[in-house]
């Protein structure tokens, strides 16, 4: 009878190209002979390396929303803006669809992304079979949508590069656009150290 799995085929697949690569021993030191890059059956130490980014992240995540991401001035008269109050802006002026897309970029996909990565953490290493097609998916959903989160970011560098009218109006980027950025890196970085294999490897124990 074949082996129902690649891990049980002593088999990995190469993180870089993708090359299904027959591992020996206990698969360390093995390389992809397409690629050269190293293969392992796992992620080396996936949850320990995610957990830190996703607490790194979380942390983070308070000052981006407390703190003004960027300060105008204009006419000698200085105002700070945060993620949230420039959603209110918009808002009060009539601008929703502006308002959702800043509100749902900037607030809602990182907390979304830390509160996927959590639960993922958790049911890996409690074992869970809950719903792993589910959660495969939730997964690669982190994976899809954790570079728009960069969407603040992108229009504050744009703002303070065009509007420099001397004494007239500046706009710099603030404490809170820093914090923002390293959510958004953190986050990122916590979904590519994850591994989602771990996911099935309960779901086959289970079978087995």
């Amino acid at each position: 009878m074949s082996a129902a799995t690649a891990i049980a085929a002593s088999c990995a697949s190469c993180h870089d190209c993708g090359l299904l690569v027959r591992m020996s021993g206990h698969g360390h030191g093995i390389r992809c002979p397409r690629c050269g890059a190293p293969v392992h059956s796992r992620k080396p130490r996936s949850l320990e390396r995610t957990l830190a980014f996703v607490i790194a992240a979380a942390v983070c995540y308070v000052p981006a929303n407390l703190l003004p991401v960027m300060a105008v001035t204009s006419l000698g008269k200085t105002s700070a803006d945060t993620i949230m109050s420039g959603v209110i802006y918009f808002v009060l002026h009539g601008d929703w669809p502006l308002a959702i897309i800043i509100f749902t970029a900037s607030v809602f996909v990182p907390l979304l992304k830390l509160m996927i990565l959590a639960m993922l953490l958790i049911t890996v290493r409690s074992g869970s079979r809950w719903r792993p097609v589910d959660r495969t998916r939730m997964y690669r959903l982190t994976e899809l949508i954790g570079r728009w989160s960069m969407v603040d970011i992108y229009v504050v560098t744009i703002l303070v590069a065009l509007v420099r009218l001397g004494n007239l109006a500046t706009i710099e980027a603030g404490a809170g656009a820093v914090f923002f950025g390293a959510v958004v890196v953190l986050t990122i970085l916590a979904a590519e150290s994850f591994d989602p294999r771990l996911i099935w490897d309960a779901a086959e124990t289970g079978k087995s």
